[in-house]
C-alpha cells in the first residue's frame, strides 16, 4: 500500500525520531547518521567532525548509533509485517495505518498477533467447527440466551455434540480475540506496569542452601520501583532454584472480585452485568481470557522487560566503572617493580623499564613457611638498585598487606633508593597471564611471572595494559555474568574504543591489542602495523602508515589523528591535530611568522591571533579551537594526575578494624546502591548510597568514581560474614554494638525507602553491611 523508499523512511521517519529522542536538532541527527553510514567511527566523528554534527560528543553519538540500530530494525520489521498480512489478503487501510504509525517493536508485534502464523489452537478448531458466528452473535447481543443460540450450532461430525461443547468453543474464540487485541494489550500492560507487584519466595527446603538470598525469601515490591541490582538478585535466585518469582497485584487488589484485569477486558469490549441472559457467558469469557490467555503471557513479558531493563542498567554501570578504570592516571615513564604476592608459593617479582620493556624477574619467600624476610629484602634491594626502580606495584590479592609491610621495611632501610609503594588491583591479571597473548609476549616466563609483569604495567599505563584483558574479566560490574553477554561485550567494546581514542596511541610502542581499538583499525590492521614496524623499524611520520598493507585512505582518515609519533619528522605527528588540518597550522605559522617548534607547547606564541581568523568552508571554529589547544599543549593526556592511597600501618585484616576509625581508601567499584572501597584489609567495605554525602544522592556516580581516593569512617565490622560498613560522612557516629552485629531483616530496602524520601540519616550499619552482600553476588 506504499511505495516509500528507504531514503524516504530515513529522512522522514528515522531522523526526526532520533532528533526527538536525543533532544538534538534534525540536521545534527542527519549529519551523524550520514557519517556513520559512510563508515566513520564515533571517536572520529566526535573529535574531527564537530562542525558537521554541531558538536555532538561521543556519549551522544553512542546513543544515536544505538537508537539508529533500533529504528532501522523497527522499519525492517514493519515492512515484513505489512508484507505478511498483505499476502494473507487481510491488510485493510485502517490496519495499515495502525502498523505504519506504530512507534515500538512491541506495538508492532501486538498488531501482528492475530495474523501471525501459529500452531493450531482450540479457537482455530472451534472456528473450523463453524462456531465463530455463534461467538460473534453472543458478543454483539448480550440479550440472546446463550444456551438457545448454542443449540443451533451442534455438529456431531466436528465433535460439537452438546450445548456445553458449543459454548466452550465460542468462549475459546472470544478469549483468543480478546487476547489478540492490540489496544487491550497496551492498556493491560500499562496497568500492570503501574500497579504490578513482584513477589519472590523461597523454595521449600532451600532455606539453608539459599542464605545469600535471605532477604528475598518473603519479598514483594512494586514492579515500577524494583531497582536493577535487586531485580538481578531475584532472577539469579530463581535461576539457582532458590526462589520462585511471580508478578501479581497488591494483596488488596488481588482480593477484588472480579479481578481488576478481567474488568479491564470487559470494559474494552463493553461487557457488563446488566441482568441480560448472555452476561454471565461473556463475563466468563473475560475471566477465561485473563486466566488462560493473558495472565501468564503478560507476566512473562513484563518480568522479561524488568530483567532486560535491569541488565541494561547493569551494563551501563559496568561501562561507567570500566571507563573510570581505563582512564585512571598512569604512573608514566618510570621503572617499576611488580610484585604478585603469595605465601607458600612465594612472591613473584618482575621489573619493567620506563618503556614497559621486561627486564628481570625473581621469586622471594618472605612469608610462611620459609619466612626468609632478610633474604627477600636483600634481593628486592638489589633489583631496585640495578634497574633504577622508582615505584613498586603490589598486587592486592593474598598476602598483599604482608608484602606491603616487607616493602615498607625496605623503604625504611634504604631511603637512598627513593622508592614508593602502591597497591594495585590484580583483577584480570591471572586471565592475561594464562592467555595466548601473554604466551606470545613472554614464551619463556612462568605464568605467575607474567602476572607480575601485568601488575607493573597496569600501574605504568592502566589503559595500555588493561586492553589486553577481556573487559568482562576486570571485575568492575554488578551481576556481569547474569546479563546479556552479547550486549555487554558490545557496550564494553565501545567504552574501550572511546577511552583509547580519547588518550591517543604511540604507534611505535603500542601493542596490537591497543592499536586494534583505534578508530578505523581492527585486529588484522593492528597486526599489520606491528609486523611492518618490526620489519622496517619505527614509523618516521604519519604518512609512513600508508605503506602498511591494507591500510587505505579511508582507514588513514579515520585513524591518523589518534596515532601519535614521537620524534617524527613533523612535530604535529605527536599531537592530536589531524593530518588533514596541517594546512590550517601552516596558515597560523605564516600569520605569526614562526616555526612549528617555536610554537608547540608555548601558549604565549599564539597571543594576538584568534581561531576565528583561520576558519574556512572545511574547517570551522570548533576544529580550529582544538588545533589551538593542541599547539598550546601538544598530545595532552585527558587522564588525571597520578595519586596513590596510603593505607594505615597496622590495619591489615578485618579484625584490626574498629568502629570510628577514619581511613584512606580507593573506590574499587560503584553500584547503584553505593560504592565499594579498598581500605587495605583484603575485603572491600561498602559506603551505602545514603552515606556518600550530606546531600541527597540519587546516583552514586554523582559523588564517586572507580579509582578515586577517598577518606571513610568505619561504621560497622561484621567479622563473621566479612562485611564492613563505611561512611564518607566523617561526622557520622557508629551505632552502639556495631562491631560483629548481624544484618537486619530486609534492611537495604528500608534504607533505600528512607533515602528516597530525602532522609539523609546514616543508615544503621546492620543495614549498610547487608548491602555488602552484593559484592559477592556481583562476582
Amino acid at each position: 500500500m506504499s511505495t516509500t523508499t528507504a531514503a524516504d523512511i530515513l529522512q522522514n521517519r528515522i531522523i526526526p525520531q532520533i532528533a526527538a529522542d536525543l533532544q538534538i536538532k534534525p540536521h545534527q541527527a542527519l549529519a551523524a547518521v550520514t557519517l556513520l553510514n559512510e563508515g566513520a567511527t564515533v571517536p572520529f566523528i566526535s573529535r574531527y567532525r564537530k562542525e558537521v554534527t554541531d558538536g555532538l560528543d561521543d556519549t551522544q553519538l553512542r546513543s544515536l548509533e544505538e537508537r539508529l540500530n533500533y529504528l532501522t530494525e523497527l522499519e525492517e520489521r514493519r515492512a515484513a509485517i505489512v508484507k505478511s498480512i498483505e499476502e494473507q489478503g487481510k491488510l485493510t487501510p485502517e490496519l495499515f495505518q495502525s502498523i505504519d504509525t506504530a512507534a515500538t517493536k512491541q506495538t508492532l508485534e501486538d498488531l501482528y498477533l492475530p495474523y501471525k502464523p501459529k500452531r493450531r489452537t482450540r479457537a482455530q478448531i472451534a472456528r473450523e467447527a463453524g462456531l465463530e458466528p455463534l461467538a460473534l452473535a453472543l458478543l454483539a447481543d448480550p440479550t440472546l440466551d446463550s444456551a438457545t443460540e448454542a443449540a443451533k450450532y451442534l455438529n456431531a461430525e466436528a465433535g460439537i455434540n452438546d450445548v456445553k461443547a458449543a459454548l466452550n468453543g465460542a468462549r475459546d474464540i472470544l478469549a483468543e480475540n480478546f487476547s489478540e487485541n492490540a489496544e487491550l494489550l497496551a492498556n493491560l500492560r500499562a496497568y500492570l506496569n503501574k500497579n504490578g507487584v513482584v513477589y519472590a519466595a523461597v523454595v521449600a527446603g532451600k532455606e539453608t542452601e539459599g542464605q545469600k538470598f535471605l532477604d528475598y525469601f518473603a519479598y514483594d515490591e512494586k514492579l515500577a520501583n524494583v531497582p536493577s541490582h535487586r531485580a538481578l538478585a531475584i532472577f539469579r535466585g530463581r535461576n539457582e532454584g532458590i526462589l520462585t518469582v511471580r508478578l501479581g497485584l497488591s494483596e488488596e487488589l488481588e482480593q477484588v472480585t472480579p479481578h481488576p484485569c478481567e474488568t479491564q477486558i470487559a470494559q474494552q469490549f463493553n461487557i457488563a452485568d446488566q441482568n441480560c441472559s448472555g452476561d454471565a457467558f461473556l463475563l466468563n469469557c473475560c475471566r477465561w481470557a485473563w486466566r488462560v490467555k493473558l495472565q501468564l503471557h503478560l507476566e512473562t513479558e513484563l518480568l522479561g522487560n524488568l530483567r532486560e531493563a535491569a541488565e541494561l542498567e547493569a551494563i551501563n554501570v559496568f561501562g561507567k566503572n570500566l571507563r573510570d578504570l581505563l582512564l585512571a592516571a598512569p604512573a608514566g615513564h618510570k621503572a617499576i617493580m611488580g610484585i604478585d604476592p603469595g605465601i607458600r608459593t612465594g612472591c613473584k617479582i618482575a621489573v619493567i623499564d620506563s618503556t614497559s620493556k621486561f627486564l628481570a624477574h625473581d621469586t622471594i619467600y618472605p612469608h610462611q613457611p620459609r619466612n626468609d624476610w632478610e633474604g627477600s629484602l636483600h634481593r628486592i634491594a638489589v633489583l631496585a638498585k640495578q634497574h633504577g626502580v622508582q615505584l613498586i606495584a603490589i598486587g592486592n590479592g593474598t598476602a598483599s598487606r604482608e608484602t606491603e609491610k616487607l616493602v615498607a621495611d625496605l623503604m625504611k632501610r634504604h631511603p637512598e633508593l627513593g622508592l614508593q609503594k602502591i597497591v594495585v588491583s590484580e583483577a584480570g591479571a591471572s586471565v592475561y597471564s594464562a592467555s595466548e597473548l601473554a604466551a606470545k609476549e613472554f614464551p619463556d616466563l612462568d605464568v605467575s611471572i607474567r602476572g607480575a609483569v601485568s601488575i607493573a604495567r597496569r600501574l605504568q599505563d592502566p589503559l595500555a595494559e588493561l586492553v589486553k584483558i577481556d573487559a568482562k574479566a576486570i571485575g568492575v560490574g554488578q551481576y556481569q555474568h547474569d546479563v546479556n553477554q552479547r550486549e555487554l561485550a558490545r557496550a564494553l567494546t565501545a567504552v574501550v574504543e572511546d577511552c583509547v581514542n580519547a588518550v591517543g596511541v604511540d604507534v611505535n610502542t603500542a601493542s596490537a591489542q591497543l592499536l586494534a581499538n583505534v578508530s578505523g583499525l581492527n585486529s588484522i590492521l593492528a597486526k599489520n602495523i606491528v609486523d611492518y614496524r618490526d620489519a622496517n623499524g619505527a614509523f618516521e611520520n604519519r604518512n609512513a602508515l600508508k605503506k602498511v598493507p591494507r591500510l587505505g585512505d579511508k582507514t588513514f582518515e579515520q585513524a591518523a589523528g589518534f596515532l601519535r609519533i614521537a620524534n617524527s619528522t613533523n612535530p604535529l605527528d605527536a599531537s592530536a591535530v589531524h593530518p588533514e588540518a596541517y594546512p590550517v597550522v601552516e596558515k597560523i605559522l605564516a600569520k605569526i611568522q614562526q616555526g612549528i617548534k617555536d610554537v608547540m607547547g608555548k601558549k604565549e606564541a599564539l597571543k594576538g591571533v584568534s581561531p576565528s581568523e583561520f576558519t574556512d568552508e572545511k574547517f570551522g571554529l570548533p576544529t580550529v579551537k582544538d588545533i589551538f589547544n593542541e599547539l598550546e599543549k601538544p598530545g595532552r593526556d585527558p587522564r588525571g594526575e597520578f595519586k596513590t592511597a596510603t593505607f594505615s600501618d597496622g590495619i591489615e585484616d578485618i579484625r584490626d578494624l574498629t568502629t570510628g576509625m577514619i581511613l584512606e581508601g580507593v573506590i574499587t567499584n560503584v553500584a547503584n546502591f553505593g560504592a565499594f572501597v579498598d581500605i587495605g584489609v583484603h575485603q572491600d567495605g561498602l559506603v551505602h548510597i545514603s552515606a556518600l554525602s550530606n546531600k541527597y544522592v540519587s546516583d552514586p556516580r554523582e559523588v564517586v568514581k572507580t579509582g578515586q581516593l577517598v577518606k571513610v569512617k568505619v561504621m560497622e565490622v561484621d567479622v563473621q560474614r566479612a562485611r564492613i560498613g563505611l561512611s564518607m560522612r566523617l561526622d557520622d557516629e557508629p551505632s552502639a554494638g556495631s562491631k560483629g552485629g548481624s544484618a537486619a531483616r530486609n534492611p537495604e530496602r528500608r534504607t533505600e525507602r528512607n533515602h528516597d524520601r530525602g532522609n539523609t540519616r546514616q543508615a544503621p550499619q546492620t543495614e549498610t553491611a547487608f548491602a555488602a552482600a552484593f559484592a559477592k553476588l556481583k562476582r
